[in-house]
């Protein structure tokens, strides 16, 4: 398409390896490029040395050590994409949410959204002003990277972030989550159309800030069946999702846990969708109708398996992808801490020398 033509032309001009941009287009390559959630995370050595300085919230709010946790993977691996170091719940200490991160446990809220008033109170935040550390790291590493790979934005879904909000930390059944659905669906709607404003300034501020893609991480929405995705989540990630057509960068749309719901995660209109390790990839694509790129989806856990275990897995995902223009090998969800940081570089390797095409004229 020629909208498509037009946004990529200067970034060949720029980048030295934009297969990760030319892939979420739809457009050939001359390997399928990888990346990987969490890439920049407790597995490296560098960052757990910064972690002994500074805290999560710390490194996120400093956006110098931002920067430099995001570019070490970058430094370590040669991995397509860089993703911009955050937590998809930073912008609700903005919105007035009393947000800690405890060890060993996660992030916690203190002063969860359970009622009408709770969402009324919740503050509009300018992401610009309330979020400026987040911008001022995508600057920094974009000036650092210099071309070297593209850098991607993202920030958390409405559902995902709506959880968080109403359970106060992680959950396991979402049982305040669903009740509110179910039983005030007025504040659910309430509370939904807000935090999907919020998440589509802060992801456009992104863009305008350097990032050359977004991802919206829907971690959570695996858990909710088709008709209550259909009535309660799909309108707000929609309206999020074509809030942005217009930045013409791509979007890519992750959940886990989401096979009962990727034709209705693909009609909410991203450019990429990301699968987990739950469903083959290519059974994902064939439902996907192949009109859309595809991210994924080697189990997170096989990175500890030997390499000749996680090189048969690889290959498997290749061949599914069989070199169809628009593939992004990642994972199903991100690095686990203890992974085997030798065995993340050698699935870089594996793909990109798996997955070299042998058309001439193709590059990076």
């Amino acid at each position: 398409m020629s909208l498509k033509r037009s946004h990529t032309q200067p970034s060949r001009k720029s980048q030295s390896n934009n297969r990760f941009l030319r892939a979420c287009w739809r457009e050939p390559v001359d390997y399928t490029p990888v990346w990987f959630m969490r890439q920049a995370g407790r597995y490296m050595a560098e960052y757990r040395k910064i972690r002994k300085k500074y805290d999560i919230l710390s490194i996120c709010k400093t956006p110098e050590v931002a920067a430099q946790v995001t570019l070490q993977p970058i430094h370590r691996l040669r991995v397509d994409a860089a993703i911009i170091f955050a937590d998809i719940l930073l912008p609700l200490q903005g919105m007035g949410i009393d947000l800690a991160f405890t060890k060993g446990e996660g992030p916690a809220i203190r002063n969860p959204v359970r009622t009408s008033a709770d969402v009324k109170a919740l503050r509009m935040i300018e992401p610009r002003e309330d979020l400026s550390f987040v911008m001022e790291a995508i600057k920094i590493v974009k000036k650092e990277l210099n071309g070297k790979v593209p850098l991607i934005g993202f920030s958390g879904a409405p559902f995902t972030v709506a959880s968080y909000l109403i359970e106060g930390g992680h959950s396991a059944h979402y049982i305040h989550t669903k009740l509110m659905m179910y039983k005030a669906p007025d504040t659910w709607h309430a509370l939904m159309q807000k935090l999907s404003q919020v998440t589509m300034e802060y992801l456009r501020s992104q863009i305008h800030a350097g990032a050359q893609a977004v991802q919206i991480f829907d971690s959570w929405v695996g858990c909710l069946s088709p008709g209550d995705y259909r009535n309660f989540v799909l309108p707000y990630t929609r309206q999020v999702i074509q809030g942005l057509k217009g930045e013409r960068v791509p979007i890519i749309h992750f959940g886990t846990g989401t096979s009962n719901l990727l034709e209705l995660m693909k009609s909410a209109g991203s450019d990429v969708i990301g699968v987990d390790w739950r469903i083959d990839l290519d059974q994902a694509w064939k439902r996907l109708r192949y009109d859309v790129a595809i991210q994924g989806n080697l189990d997170p856990v096989a990175l500890f398996g030997p390499l000749n275990e996680i090189e048969k897995r690889v290959q498997d995902i290749l061949r599914r992808a069989a070199n169809r223009p628009g593939h992004i090998f990642n994972l199903g969800h991100g690095i686990l801490p203890q992974t085997p940081v030798e065995h993340v570089a050698a699935v870089v390797e594996m793909v990109h020398n798996y997955s070299r095409r042998k058309e001439k004229g193709i590059h990076g």
